[in-house]
């Protein structure tokens, strides 16, 4: 049996990040009709809170639950990098892809459309409200790397190109060594993040594993591979209760709650996916103990 060109990883952290990524493999399972691995993650201490429900849908889309271990990484604790331990562990496949949990494939797609050698695939972030351009003087300083020249449009802030930033929701990234030093992508990233974490800088929470990015992206030596707006379509913000835009040919959507979900009418579309695997449209309707005793 041959090994999948990509691995798609996500946090499954019960409550909320368990029900959505229940959402996003389903989607995931629909719309890709390649066979790619599916895992998720989920911090040691809470693991054993699962839903038997998700546990039963993880276990019938084929979703490998694996525990990472985050106490002691960030000090003090630092969810968002939750991501970033996920990150480092081992996979088979030659690419991975972090996705945020409150993400849904909503048309069919393929790997190739998500990977390009020699690069790491990201989204502009909508905006950098939280801070003015002359932060990155003292990021680039700390890690002692020169600023880029290169300039960016954020998806929704464009009176002019700004220093790339990107959003820390959808990354994919080669797997193993990329640097001369034999280190891997995601080694160099949480290397980078945690010299950041102990600069004085405002904002680096929750943002350091966004500010941390496009310098460990440069540092690995690789460059960024800035997807489609239809690869990673952020509803809510300035788009807030707008429709879904018809002129565009969107395969996912970055929703943040099931409430702006319901707005665009795609709550529906993630039950009606979740129903084609699973018979059930809702989460306790699902036969957990039955599927979970199945060999």
């Amino acid at each position: 049996m041959s090994i999948p060109k990509l691995s798609i990883f996500f946090v499954v952290d019960p409550p909320k990040y368990q029900d959505m990524g229940c959402f996003l493999a389903a989607s995931i399972r629909t719309q890709f009709a390649e066979d790619v691995d599916l895992i998720g993650y989920c911090p040691a201490e809470t693991i054993g809170d699962m839903n038997p429900y998700a546990m039963a849908i993880f276990k019938k889309l084929n979703v490998d639950v694996r525990p990472i271990e985050t106490a002691g990484v960030f000090d003090p604790p630092y969810p968002h990098g939750n991501k970033m331990v996920a990150a480092m562990q081992p996979r088979r496949t030659a690419y991975s892809a972090f996705m945020d949990s409150d993400m849904l494939f909503i048309a069919p797609n393929t790997s190739d459309e998500m990977i390009k050698p020699g690069h790491v695939s990201v989204a502009p972030a909508t905006s950098m409200l939280w801070s003015g351009q002359d932060i990155w003087d003292h990021i680039y300083a700390a890690c002692d790397m020169p600023l880029p020249e290169e300039r960016i449009w954020l998806s929704r802030q464009k009176r002019k190109p700004l220093m790339p930033y990107f959003n820390a929701g959808l990354i994919v990234f080669p797997e193993g060594p990329v640097t001369d030093k034999g280190e891997t992508f995601v080694e160099v990233w949480m290397s980078l993040a945690q010299i950041i974490d102990k600069v004085d800088l405002i904002k680096k929470r929750p943002y350091l594993d966004q500010m941390s990015l496009p310098l460990a992206i440069r540092a690995a030596g690789l460059d960024w591979n800035i997807l489609p707006e239809e690869q990673h379509y952020i509803l809510g913000g300035q788009l807030r209760g707008k429709p879904l835009p018809e002129d565009k040919d969107i395969k996912m959507i970055h929703y943040r709650n099931t409430k702006v979900l319901k707005e665009v009418n795609m709550l529906r579309k993630a039950k009606g996916m979740l129903e084609q695997h699973m018979g059930e449209r809702r989460f306790d309707k699902i036969d957990a103990e039955k599927i979970l005793a199945d060999d």
